[in-house]
């Protein structure tokens, strides 16, 4: 018999391995996830594969279909709309309410979150062409560390939920953009307005941060290299 907390463990292992395969785009969008390779790529049991693709659908990363079983969620031009604009909705709120109620606590969070995302790699030199999981890391801090003041706890969560989303697009324009991004300069002018306490152009700038991902995956699409369907 199994131990609770042994298995416990290793779901949570399935859960958080897989889930960072789908945001970092390793698992493509659509792809069919069968239970017995994923039992053997990730030495697991089938109930620990299950419980662990269970979760990711209540994430909406996985897709339950009957009489065809688990597949990554797909991506779509339309969504990417969706998506960006009211993830944008969302972070203005969160990023007002944040520098309205942040203090030096605050203050000091968000310098931290940026100087560590400054200095992490931002890829690997076996996956030149995907973020590397530091920075990933870090820069999900970062986010994060930015609206951290917010008093809102409905707002911080649909923002998560937002963020994780858009997170699958984000990992898809490393290899797409035609002229490299100055991720650095985006989101030190970001951090820089919300330390003066300049709501409208912290929103104006996050704004811009969030068109430019999509703006890379539209013209890609334009192209016919990109990765989404309508």
């Amino acid at each position: 018999m199994n131990h609770p907390i042994l298995s416990s463990s290793l779901t949570e292992s399935v859960y958080a391995t897989l889930r960072a395969d789908i945001l970092s785009a390793r698992l493509d969008p659509g792809q069919k996830l069968k239970i017995k390779d994923l039992c053997d790529r990730l030495s697991a049991g089938s109930s620990a594969v299950r419980e662990a693709l269970s979760r990711l659908g209540s994430e909406g990363l996985v897709l339950l279909e009957p009489q065809r079983g688990f597949r990554v969620a797909p991506l779509s031009m339309n969504e990417l709309h969706d998506l960006t604009r009211t993830r944008g909705q969302i972070e203005a709120l969160c990023i007002r309410d944040a520098i309205a109620a942040g203090d030096v606590e605050w203050e000091i969070g968000l310098m931290a979150a940026l100087h560590r995302m400054l200095r992490m790699p931002k890829e690997v030199e076996s996956e030149p062409k995907r973020y590397s999981q530091a920075f990933t890391d870090a820069h999900t801090a970062f986010h994060e560390a930015l609206v951290a003041a917010c008093v809102s706890p409905w707002l911080l969560t649909l923002r998560r939920l937002l963020f994780t989303q858009s997170e699958r697009y984000r990992a898809l324009t490393r290899p797409l953009a035609e002229v490299e991004r100055d991720l650095d300069k985006e989101h030190r002018l970001i951090a820089d307005a919300a330390l003066a306490r300049d709501a409208d152009r912290c929103v104006a700038l996050m704004e811009e941060h969030l068109a430019l991902t999509a703006r890379i995956l539209i013209e890609a699409a334009a192209h016919g290299s990109g990765p989404l369907s309508d």
